[in-house]
């Protein structure tokens, strides 16, 4: 078989109703961008039918999950495994239209970009994911700013040079776009079609929505000190520290000029706790660095 020019990437779990139909409707599509194509599903886990449907069909590239690791390890896995030139991933709920993804592909080239991320503009989905999705959106404005519209939407299109070095964990795809634009990929979008669940349920819950918020936290802190987290904790260390003895400074003050008690108060033990809380804070960011520094990794990138 012929190398593949695009490469269809789905993780599923428990949709025995959905995957054939969508297997057909990205065979579709990819014969309409008319160059070699392969389809991965992978199951992540599933406890219904969802595996001997997928055995059903063909084209098509199988891996299989001993457990549910989640939707983010399951991309990873497929990402790793395919081939393609160019990388597509989708939703196996049918929410994602897979007839989007030719002309995805023509804005990518046409505009020499390294990503498209569908935009759901319109979603079919409950008030309360709308809700819950407009809320993490703010704060993904606030906190790394990818300029992204809708980092929850899975259907995106990829240069696979995108994924080079690139491990992704917990709720991480929902921010593939900003780690790129972090490491200089041109991101741009396209409104795209989003329909209704018809079969299945679906997999978010307030769970989910928690670890999206954490590993939000951890990409901003990446991103602004992974290369030098002495700036950070070393800054906190020095303001605690400073606090400290400011603090012990008035005290000894306020004892020699006004007569001021210290023997029943707690202020001298806290001056002396953000003196040594901050020192120890210091010391740890120092550390980071320096192990950060004897690490291999290069926080550049080329084109």
């Amino acid at each position: 078989m012929s190398t593949p020019y695009i490469s269809f990437i789905v993780p599923v779990m428990n949709e025995e109703e959905n995957v054939a139909q969508l297997h057909a409707e990205i065979v579709a599509a990819a014969k309409k961008i008319n160059k070699p194509f392969e389809i991965i599903f992978i199951d992540d886990g599933s406890s219904d039918n969802t595996s001997a449907e997928l055995q059903k069909l063909d084209p098509i590239t199988i891996l299989r999950m001993r457990r549910n690791f989640g939707q983010t390890a399951s991309m990873d896995a497929g990402i790793k495994a395919a081939q393609g030139e160019f990388l597509v991933t989708l939703d196996g709920d049918l929410q994602n239209d897979p007839a989007d993804v030719p002309q995805m592909l023509q804005k990518l080239l046409d505009e020499d970009l390294d990503v498209v991320c569908g935009w759901r503009k319109h979603r079919q989905d409950s008030w309360s994911k709308r809700f819950i999705s407009q809320g993490a959106r703010w704060l993904r404005s606030f906190l790394v700013s990818d300029g992204v519209h809708d980092s929850g939407c899975t259907l995106r299109v990829y240069r696979q040079e995108c994924f080079e070095g690139v491990n992704l964990r917990g709720e991480m795809h929902r921010f593939i776009p900003a780690i790129l634009k972090w490491r200089g990929f041109q991101i741009g979008e396209m409104v795209t079609n989003h329909r209704a669940r018809i079969h299945g349920t679906t997999k978010y819950n307030f769970k989910r929505t928690l670890k999206g918020f954490l590993d939000m936290l951890s990409l901003w802190f990446f991103q602004k000190y992974s290369a030098r987290p002495l700036h950070f904790l070393g800054g906190i260390g020095i303001l605690l520290a400073f606090g400290g003895v400011a603090l012990l400074a008035w005290l000894f003050f306020a004892r020699l000029v006004w007569g001021y008690s210290l023997s029943d108060r707690i202020w001298p033990l806290m001056a002396i706790f953000l003196i040594l809380f901050g020192f120890q804070m210091f010391v740890s960011g120092l550390i980071m660095d320096l192990v950060i520094q004897q690490k291999s990794d290069k926080n550049y990138f080329l084109k």
